[in-house]
């Protein structure tokens, strides 16, 4: 080699790159062992599939890598003189090769352990490791995969001959204060890039990535594995704590009879009026960032007392659809609406896209409405990766996607807000756009971000909209707006009539104002309702409703008969039980540490254990007299259902279970 240019390719940042590129390497490789040795359950893999495979590869690897390395990337660049002498050498080839030697031994336990699990090893499955039997097991299994043993110890060996096939070149900056300043720099670039790695991007607008992000790159959940790989899956479950819970009943009949989520609707012998009503029809749902109940002066004219409502035409829309005045969200998050609303799964303790068991098989809104003959959409105005929506929606069964990076693409950036997306008003209308040319019939889902903090509106709207009680009700009052137009150019669309609207919160704003919106059960009082063009679902409903009943109210809607797998009701049959519907009308959620069970007379918080607050919503609205204090004792039925509900949502999250058998 020339000398020349010896110090300029071995200095530094290229013999770093090298070292981090061997990583890559590896993980390429033990990604090809695991799939050929799983193909029988992962299933042939076609050309088309790969490059989408390969970027979600680069993705989840990134990641691993810089939680991996990033003593190592610190170490290597650090402005210090001892980086030339033999111990620091020993002690950078050591904080490389130790997390090297883990990644292969991680990746092939996860070659067998999937075969057996369909899963990747996560820290779950630590917290059965500190069994007497442990070690027992894992040599049997090192003998029984022998083939495996030889691999790591070829794969490691190899890593280490590549390793010192380049070695840095002497520092050439003889300079003292120019050596620091440059190291200094190197390290905090260094420290950005680690940062962005490990989140998945470096967007404000992106959420650190989860596994349930490896199914945007995959066609079926079992292909998300591949995109899969450790130590990432353990490192970014490291703060899931043990999936431990109550077995109120042992008899497992006698907890099926309490509740199941196991649908059956051919079967059932009370079909309410409205089911099959919508068959056939697109469906659109607009998930509302941020739209909670006391945003609309329609539904809360004593708090507003004739002020001008933050949601005008939602309110319009209100009086001629079917509104549920008792509506409440399943979770506290937006990463907690999309598995209510689109599977029919709540969120609890851990939100349900952020645990391992997400990436279970799950046929949600999207996969039976297309093996009905709908083409599915999903449209959000942020990045591709933000918050894993496009990963839920497509682990739910949606098959297409519309987001930030499409829209520009189309319509160039001057409609980015400069935080979250693509502001509402444009977005929707690119939206209806597409609407026009899918497909029919079809089942799209919008989540709106105008909404949202830092509470920003459009230049040159701001003199337009009220300017709120709150912070967020004038972003309430342009997404209202948004819609607005959105209806004014779909009415006009040969689609619009035969189209069934639903509109949801995805949870309560941050913001709040009114004394109601401030108690336990107002903070997750949500605007949600129903709107057919033609008039066929009207409607003004008192009793309770939740996210997760949309599921099964849109599969009765268009008369959905085969059996599915729901935590939610479909509102309309048990509506047309009139005798019974406050008896089985309820929501659940979890709060400040307990869960919450609202029916239409009452709020219960539940510890697990005992009801330790009982409110009657009927008297006390504001929820500030505990009847338990008072000697009150809860509903025994309504009690024994909610523990139901909790033992099977537990049992059937341990063993990822989430379709009916």
């Amino acid at each position: 080699m020339n000398e020349r240019l010896r110090p300029w390719l071995h200095n530094s940042i290229t013999v770093l790159a090298w070292r981090l590129l061997i990583v890559y390497a590896l993980l390429f490789l033990l990604r090809v062992i695991f799939y050929l040795l799983n193909t029988d359950t992962l299933g042939p893999m076609t050309r088309a599939e790969v490059p989408a495979l390969v970027r979600g590869s680069l993705l989840f690897d990134t990641a691993g890598v810089c939680y991996c390395y990033c003593l190592f990337t610190v170490l290597s660049l650090l402005p210090l003189r001892a980086r030339g002498r033999q111990w620091y050498r020993r002690l950078l080839f050591w904080t490389w090769l130790v997390p090297g030697i883990v990644i292969v031994l991680t990746n092939l336990a996860d070659t067998v352990y999937f075969h057996y699990a369909k899963k990747r090893v996560t820290v779950d499955e630590l917290h059965f490791a500190d069994n007497d039997n442990t070690g027992h097991i894992l040599w049997k299994a090192a003998g029984e995969n022998w083939y495996l043993v030889l691999i790591a110890i070829m794969l490691v060996w190899g890593m280490v001959q590549l390793y010192r096939l380049v070695k840095p070149a002497p520092v050439r900056i003889r300079s003292g204060w120019a050596f620091v300043l440059t190291g200094s720099l190197m390290t905090l670039v260094s420290a950005v890039l680690l940062v962005g790695g490990m989140r998945g991007g470096l967007s404000h607008a992106i959420r650190p990535i989860a596994m349930s992000n490896a199914a945007q790159y995959a066609l079926s959940p079992a292909k998300a594995s591949v995109v899969l790989s450790n130590p990432f899956c353990i490192l970014r479950t490291i703060s899931n704590k043990k999936i431990s819970y109550v077995r109120y009943f042992p008899d497992e009949r006698e907890l099926a009879a309490r509740f199941s989520p196991c649908r059956y609707p051919a079967a059932d012998s009370l079909r309410h009026d409205r089911f099959g009503t919508q068959r056939g029809k697109n469906i659109l749902i607009f998930v509302l960032e941020s739209f909670s109940y006391e945003h609309s002066a329609y539904l809360n004219p004593e708090l507003y007392k004739g002020e001008a409502s933050y949601t005008p035409f939602l309110d319009s829309l209100m009086r001629e659809g079917y509104l549920f005045r008792r509506g409440y969200a399943n979770g506290r998050k937006s990463i907690d609406a999309l598995p209510s609303v689109l599977s029919s799964i709540p969120s609890f303790k851990t939100p349900f896209v952020v645990t391992p068991q997400s990436l279970g098989e799950t046929r949600g809104l999207g996969r039976l409405l297309g093996e009905e003959g709908y083409s599915t959409w999903f449209f959000n105005g942020s990045e591709n990766k933000s918050m894993g929506f496009v990963a839920y929606a497509k682990l739910s069964g949606v098959e297409n996607a519309r987001t930030r990076e499409d829209y520009e693409a189309k319509m160039g950036r001057r409609d980015y807000d400069g935080y979250w997306g693509i502001w509402d008003g444009p977005f929707m209308q690119y939206m209806a756009r597409e609407l026009d040319t899918v497909p029919k019939p079809f089942f799209a889902t919008i989540f709106t971000l105008s909404s949202h903090h830092p509470f920003v509106v459009p230049e040159g709207y701001e003199n337009m909209l009220p300017e709120g009680r709150t912070k967020v009700q004038r972003p309430v009052a342009y997404t209202d707006r948004s819609l607005r137009d959105f209806f004014d150019y779909a009415r006009r669309q040969p689609w619009y009539e035969n189209t069934l609207f639903v509109f949801t919160a995805d949870h309560v704003s941050s913001e709040v104002y009114g004394d109601e919106s401030k108690a336990p059960t107002g903070n997750s009082h949500i605007i949600f309702f129903l709107y057919t063009p033609d008039g066929s679902l009207r409607g003004d409903d008192p009793h309770v409703a939740q996210q997760i009943d949309l599921m099964p109210t849109l599969l009765g809607l268009t008369g959905y008969d085969k059996p599915y797998f729901a935590y939610g009701q479909d509102i309309f049959e048990i509506r047309a039980d009139s005798a019974r519907v406050s008896e089985r009308a309820f929501a659940i959620n979890y709060l400040n540490e307990s869960f919450q069970w609202i029916t239409d007379s009452t709020a219960m918080f539940f510890d697990e254990h005992e009801v330790t607050h009982l409110f009657d919503l009927e008297r006390d609205p504001l929820e500030r007299h505990n009847l338990i204090e008072q000697g009150a004792e809860p509903d025994t039925a309504q009690v024994e259902r909610m523990k139901a509900l909790l033992q099977t949502y537990y049992e059937r999250l341990e063993k990822s279970d989430f379709v009916v058998r």
